[in-house]
């Protein structure tokens, strides 16, 4: 299954300019998701991360992995009693930033489901520039509902 723009818009609760993936290229829902997005120079966040010398920001790769996530589990179909949407909340991140992205890169995020659990998920997360591993990170949820 793949999920454009406007698709992902309506599974995510971000908005501009917080919104870290463009498309979904890959999805088996509740299993894993692979996502891309691409680095431009005149993404906002550059005005200041860093002015002399654009790097994506490590907490902005992180939060890509987390709205992958959150289309993960949005497609698997389970809502609560009521038929409600639940939202997805940090639980805690435990990451590692092996190179850095930059203006131009496409980057390409790998999250897989490590375990489900009533009130929460454990993920685990990889962000790559082409065939470089740039990210990994494991990512554990708690779910509320709306």
């Amino acid at each position: 299954m793949q999920l454009d723009f406007e698709e992902i818009k309506k599974l995510i609760p971000q908005r501009f300019p917080f919104i870290m993936i463009d498309r979904i290229v890959e999805l088996v829902p509740g299993k894993h998701a692979v996502a891309v997005k691409n680095i431009s120079g005149n993404d906002m966040v550059f005005l200041g991360h860093f002015p002399e010398k654009a790097v994506m920001p490590g907490a902005l790769i992180i939060e890509a992995m987390a709205q992958t996530a959150i289309i993960l589990f949005a497609t698997s179909g389970k809502n609560d009693s009521r038929g409600e949407k639940p939202l997805y909340y940090f639980g805690s991140v435990k990451a590692r930033f092996l190179h850095p992205a930059v203006p131009g890169d496409q980057l390409r995020i790998r999250v897989e489901n490590v375990k489900s659990l009533p009130n929460g998920a454990y993920v685990s997360g990889e962000a790559f520039v082409g065939e470089k591993k740039i990210s990994e990170a494991e990512l554990v949820f708690s779910v509320k509902n709306e």
